[in-house]
C-alpha cells in the first residue's frame, strides 16, 4: 500500500491540495501571505524550465519518420479534439455553468501527456521512438496552439481575452523558460539532467500542485463554489466520460483510416486521446490569471487525468496480449 501511494502521490496529491485551498484560502490567493500572483508565475516558469531541461531533443530526429502517424496524432489532438469539444458543447453547453463549458473546451485543446503517453506505448508494444517524438511535438505546440484556440473560443463566446496579451505571457513565462531549459541541457547538463529525471519530474509535479491549491483558494475565497452544487461534479463526470469514448474511438477509427501498423495504431490511440495535466495546469494560470472560475475551469482537465490514465492502460494492457510480437 506504501508503494502504491509512493507511485502515484502525484495523482492523490491533486485533491489534497483541492482540500487544502478548502480549509486554508487565504495563503493561497491573491494578494495572500503566500503572494500566489507572483509565486505562482514563478512556479510555471519553473515547470517549464524542467520541461526543457529533460526535453530530449534527439527524440525528435530519431522518431520524425513515421509522417501518416505524426500528421494523423497532432491533428487529432489540435483539430479533431478541439471540433470535439464544440460539439459536445453544442449538445450540453446549456446546461453547464460557464466556467465549466470553458474547462471543457480548456481540456479539448490541450497537448498530449509527455511522460504516460511514451510508458503506456512501450508497455503495449508499440512504436517507442514514434511516442517520444508525438509527445515532445504536441507540447512544443501546444505552448502556441492552446493559446491561439482559447483566444478565438472566449471571443466568440463573447470574451475579452487578447490574443497578443496571452501569447506574450506566453513567451515569457513559457517558452523562454523552455529555451533556457534547452540551452543548459546543451551546455553540459545533459548527464546530470537524464540522471536526476525522475527527481525534476517530482519538483515539477509538486510545484503543479501549489498551482492547483492557488487557483483553488481563488475560487473559495470569491465563493464561486457556492452557485455550483453537485451538478457541476456530476456533468463534470459525464463530460469527461463523453469525451474519453469518443477520444479512443476516433482515435481507433482514424488509426485505421491511415493504415498505420498495429504498433503506430497504439500510439496514435494512446497521444490521440490523451491531455496533459502537467502542461494544463500552467497554461491555465498564464492564460486565465487570477480568474475567480479557475478551479471549476480545471476540474474537466483534473477528473480526466486518472480516467485517461486507466483506460489507457487497460487498452495498453489489451494490445500487448492480443500483439506479442509487435515491434518497438
Amino acid at each position: 500500500m506504501i508503494a502504491f501511494f509512493k507511485k502515484n502521490w502525484f495523482m492523490f496529491g491533486m485533491p489534497f491540495a483541492v482540500a487544502m485551498a478548502w480549509v486554508a484560502p487565504e495563503g493561497g490567493a491573491t494578494g495572500g501571505p503566500l503572494q500566489a500572483q507572483v509565486t505562482t508565475k514563478l512556479a510555471v516558469a519553473f515547470v517549464f524550465f524542467v520541461q526543457g531541461l529533460t526535453l530530449p531533443a534527439k527524440a525528435l530526429r530519431d522518431g520524425a519518420s513515421q509522417g501518416r502517424l505524426h500528421l494523423g496524432v497532432q491533428g487529432f489532438c489540435f483539430l479533431f479534439f478541439p471540433l470535439l469539444g464544440l460539439t459536445m458543447d453544442a449538445l450540453i453547453g446549456a446546461k453547464l455553468s460557464p466556467d465549466l463549458r470553458l474547462g471543457f473546451l480548456f481540456l479539448c485543446v490541450l497537448p498530449s501527456t509527455i511522460i504516460m503517453a511514451v510508458v503506456l506505448a512501450a508497455a503495449a508494444g508499440g512504436n517507442v521512438a514514434a511516442a517520444i517524438f508525438n509527445a515532445v511535438l504536441s507540447n512544443v505546440l501546444g505552448v502556441f496552439l492552446t493559446p491561439i484556440w482559447v483566444a478565438w473560443l472566449m471571443k466568440s463566446s463573447g470574451g475579452d481575452q487578447s490574443l497578443a496579451s496571452v501569447l506574450g505571457e506566453v513567451c515569457v513565462l513559457l517558452l523562454v523558460p523552455l529555451a533556457i531549459g534547452q540551452i543548459v541541457r546543451r551546455l553540459g547538463a545533459k548527464a546530470k539532467a537524464d540522471a536526476n529525471k525522475k527527481r525534476l519530474t517530482h519538483f515539477s509535479n509538486a510545484t503543479i500542485l501549489f498551482i492547483v491549491y492557488a487557483a483553488f483558494c481563488n475560487s473559495v475565497q470569491t465563493e464561486i463554489w457556492r452557485n455550483q452544487g453537485m451538478g457541476t461534479l456530476v456533468w463534470s463526470l459525464v463530460g469527461v466520460g463523453l469525451l474519453m469514448t469518443a477520444a479512443v474511438t476516433g482515435a481507433r477509427l482514424l488509426g485505421k483510416v491511415l493504415r498505420l501498423a498495429p504498433n503506430e495504431r497504439i500510439v496514435m490511440i494512446i497521444s490521440g486521446s490523451q491531455k496533459s495535466l502537467a502542461t494544463g495546469v500552467p497554461l491555465a494560470n498564464v492564460i486565465f490569471g487570477a480568474h475567480p472560475g479557475l478551479g471549476v475551469i480545471l476540474l474537466p482537465v483534473m477528473i480526466y487525468h486518472p480516467i485517461q490514465l486507466f483506460v489507457c492502460g487497460w487498452l495498453a494492457g489489451r494490445h500487448a496480449v492480443e500483439n506479442p510480437d509487435t515491434d518497438t
